[in-house]
């Protein structure tokens, strides 16, 4: 889960879920903005150290995102737009750091989980929840390999 594409692809996923509870008239201005901030994030010049600190922060927009999807009434016009170019700049600072800017491509059309998502929210509310929550483990799993002593598959041992 240290690449480029996967951790944007999960996040710009889970920015399609939360786009799903807000309202259409949002759903355009929310993917531009997406879009703008994502890559003018990709274009910034970033330091590798600051990997951990971009995967902490695509894990936890990840998290914010999807739990949207359990509000109630969902989520307004301003928030859809905050939360799209949080996602952005979370997404483009992933791909600097662990990615290539083609990764940006393979991303960024994981949004589209919106418009599956959008119908399905009225008609199985729970088949998106459960998504979510799917999403929201990855996340927290992703999230903590950074943070225990444990070391992950993609880092050597010292038995190596």
């Amino acid at each position: 889960m240290r690449g480029g594409a996967l951790p944007a692809a999960l996040l710009c996923c889970s920015l399609g879920l939360a786009l799903a509870c807000a309202p259409r008239r949002a759903w355009a201005p929310s993917l531009f903005a997406l879009a703008l901030t994502a890559c003018v994030s990709a274009a910034a010049p970033l330091p590798k150290a600051w990997a951990d600190l971009m995967f902490s922060g695509c894990w936890l927009s990840v998290i914010t995102c999807t739990c949207a999807v359990y509000r109630q009434r969902g989520i307004g016009f301003g928030a859809a737009v905050a939360l799209s170019a949080n996602v952005g700049i979370w997404c483009g600072g992933v791909i600097t750091v662990a990615g290539s800017p083609s990764n940006l491509l393979e991303a960024l059309p994981c949004v589209s989980a919106v418009m599956i998502a959008a119908p399905a929210r009225h008609r199985m509310p729970i088949a998106v929840q459960v998504l979510s929550s799917w999403l929201i483990a990855i996340a927290l799993l992703a999230a903590t390999l950074q943070v225990i002593p444990v070391t992950p598959g993609y880092v050597p041992d010292h038995i190596e």
